[in-house]
């Protein structure tokens, strides 16, 4: 899974970084470096815009489920809903429109997993995961449209998730699904409705080339804890030997 993450760019670099297309003048969202992104937050996603142009826009962290009555089930239902896992994301009624016609790219610096039991490593041990080259990743993701009975309009999306391959498999067994730069176009197409050649753009030969992992503070549990020190790396001490 993916319940945490960090991202430390402005909007510019993102603009530059996901080939975004600024059509008419228009404000650009701000949201400010976050060393520890959790479920809810406001967070950034590139999408194609009504005019069919790639946009940055923000969203809330976790995807409201459609038939959510009132706020309170809303933010309740999120909680369930910040990963959608590839197996089954077209089947599942939350997220299978969304996965037809409203796609994303959710950008990120790196994200946080936890050592299962099922590893080489001390359980619960948190470890940050990156690109090697420290270029922004691309998370897949999708995203949908809730209109409370006020009238409020509130955008959120989730980050698609698949099984944990090569040395990412010894820390959990869960990962994010990673998109290529070259895969880009094809994802956020609004006439892509095919289950198959979506999921064809998820299909990766290896999904974990280029990125690289290091055991960092338990610090990024807590909620109330931020900066860049979240993503130093620690010292395990022997015998763990890391990739």
């Amino acid at each position: 899974m993916c319940g945490r993450y960090a991202l430390n760019v402005t909007t510019s670099e993102l603009i530059d970084a996901f080939d975004i297309q600024m059509g008419i003048p228009q404000v650009l969202p701000q949201l400010p470096a976050d060393w520890n992104i959790t479920p809810t937050k406001q967070i950034y996603l590139i999408r194609n815009s009504e005019r069919d142009l790639r946009e940055l826009a923000t969203a809330s962290w976790g995807i409201i489920a459609p038939w959510s009555k009132d706020d309170e089930s809303a933010l309740k239902s999120q909680s369930s809903a910040i990963n959608a896992r590839s197996e089954t994301l077209d089947e599942k009624p939350t997220f299978k429109s969304a996965f037809r016609s409203r796609r994303c790219l959710i950008p990120a610096d790196g994200y946080y997993e936890w050592a299962t039991e099922l590893g080489p490593y001390p359980t619960k041990q948190p470890f940050y995961i990156s690109a090697k080259n420290q270029h922004p990743i691309a998370f897949a993701g999708i995203w949908d449209r809730w209109v409370s009975p006020s009238g409020r309009v509130v955008d959120s999306c989730a980050i698609i998730t698949r099984e944990a391959v090569d040395f990412l498999g010894e820390i959990h067994h869960r990962m994010p699904t990673f998109l290529p730069k070259n895969r880009w176009r094809d994802w956020l197409r609004k006439d892509l409705n095919s289950v198959s050649e979506i999921r064809s753009l998820m299909t990766l030969p290896s999904p974990a080339t280029g990125l690289q992992a290091w055991p960092v503070s338990p610090r990024v549990n807590s909620i109330r804890n931020n900066g860049p020190e979240l993503i130093c790396e620690i010292d395990l001490g022997e015998p763990e030997t890391l990739f």
